[in-house]
């Protein structure tokens, strides 16, 4: 009943708008890397056992679901903003960039995009916000899984070009051992200055 409930609910704010998207994004609060977004159309009728905020899933289960969604979409779209982006844009900014340029790639073009969160919208196109959305709507779940999943495997290869940070591991998060890094090899170019400034 739960994917079920997924679903009603994104009809519910959809209102008879179609088509519609759901949109979400991974990386907003790494120290190093791209932000990822992805935009989502699935079709009415389809009900993927096991969705969920990407955040809530095993990797295993991520990569698995990746591949559902992908095959069985109506369609797609998934894109960066980089760190250039990040720093002159900020990260709010940044993060838009990337959701517009996902949502630019779907075909047929969505006329509501769903987006996971509470920020004031400045997308390209007519957007209802939903605190928590990645929980509550298949669509904007989906698109939490194609993202996480794209800049998870985005940072495996700036592992292999920077195997000093353990991004591998952590993602270009902050954790202690991303920091004693920085500390030891200093920043690399996938670094983002800004958020490097309260490094002590």
């Amino acid at each position: 009943m739960e994917e079920l409930d997924l679903y009603g609910y994104e009809r519910f704010l959809a209102a008879g708008r179609t088509p519609f998207c759901g949109v979400d994004e991974a990386g907003r609060g790494p120290l190093a890397g791209p932000v990822c977004a992805a935009a989502v159309i699935l079709p009415e009728e389809l009900r993927i056992e096991g969705l969920n905020d990407s955040k809530k899933l095993t990797e295993k289960k991520r990569e698995a679901l990746f591949d559902l969604i992908c095959d069985n979409a109506v369609s797609f779209g998934i894109a960066f903003a980089g760190v250039e982006e990040i720093e002159s844009l900020n990260i709010k900014g940044a993060t838009y960039l990337a959701m517009d340029r996902a949502v630019s790639e779907l075909d047929p073009a969505p006329v509501l995009a769903l987006v996971d969160g509470n920020d004031k919208n400045v997308l390209s196109v007519p957007a209802v916000k939903v605190v928590k959305g990645d929980s509550l709507c298949a669509f904007i779940a989906a698109a939490s899984i194609l993202a996480k999943v794209t800049r998870d495997r985005f940072m495996l290869e700036l592992d292999a070009l920077y195997p000093q940070y353990g991004f591998a591991k952590h993602k270009g998060y902050g954790t202690k051992e991303h920091y004693a890094a920085l500390r030891e090899y200093g920043p690399s170019p996938v670094h983002r200055p800004t958020y490097l400034r309260k490094m002590h």
